[in-house]
């Protein structure tokens, strides 16, 4: 199975302006991520997807391999949709990495690569939560039996009345999809979960398809940065690794 590696990064955000090209100990944020997605054994290639010049020309002068992509596209998904056309090679999958994810392990990268050799449709991962529970950039998701999602939410989910030993999962933000999926994504009508939370996995659910979540091994950290308070919390994270 030929899968490739893509990375949304738009320049424009309501919280955190022009934050793929922010400074994290010499390196931009989007070169952080595109170099740690390079290690993932399982990918034939990686590539940024991006609507600005700005994040265009820094992913070319520190060698990456970028495509320019409309301003129009209302979401990263189909941003990598569009990617995965203009890339001009066969591929069978896309696995969807955010560009906000500075210090992704790259093994959870083979991990949903190896999750979509199972013939899924659209799989993604989590892991067990142990604070913050209330923070709302912190997305929870709630499983079935066999791992497939039931949903996704910002709130705190579930609500531990008479389990208190019950776990809570984080939902990470990497996702894989058999190309022929992504091409049916982007043709689907908004939902009004998906909107409410401005989560656009929900709007696989809400249209009746099923998503497969796996439960990483990978112990690291996964912040990712939200916010300008987020970045100083990663570079002292990346200071302090390298001392």
């Amino acid at each position: 199975m030929k899968i490739i590696g893509i990375i949304p990064a738009r320049y424009s955000s309501s919280r955190f302006p022009g934050k793929p090209l922010a400074d994290i100990c010499g390196s931009p944020m989007i070169q952080h991520v595109y170099e740690r997605v390079k290690q993932a054994k399982n990918l034939c290639d990686v590539l940024v997807a991006t609507d600005d010049d700005r994040i265009y020309e820094c992913v070319e002068n520190f060698g990456g391999k970028v495509v320019m992509t409309s301003s129009e596209l209302p979401n990263g998904t189909s941003r990598c949709e569009q990617a995965a056309r203009f890339y001009g090679k066969e591929v069978d999958a896309v696995i969807n990495i955010q560009g906000d994810e500075p210090l992704l392990d790259p093994l959870m990268v083979d991990e949903v690569a190896e999750l979509l050799t199972e013939s899924n449709e659209y799989v993604t991962l989590c892991k067990e939560l142990n604070d913050d529970f209330e923070n709302p950039n912190i997305v929870k998701v709630v499983m079935s039996q066999d791992n497939y999602a039931l949903y996704f939410s910002r709130s705190l989910i579930p609500y531990k009345r008479n389990k208190s030993d019950l776990p809570i999962y984080q939902h990470i933000g990497i996702y894989g999809y058999s190309l022929e999926f992504l091409k049916k994504y982007i043709t689907l009508p908004a939902t009004p979960l998906s909107e409410a939370e401005s989560l656009e996995q929900l709007k696989i659910l809400e249209h009746g398809y099923r998503i497969k979540v796996g439960i990483t091994n990978c112990k690291g950290e996964s912040l990712g940065v939200d916010t300008p308070e987020d970045l100083e919390k990663v570079k002292e994270i990346i200071i302090h690794a390298k001392l």
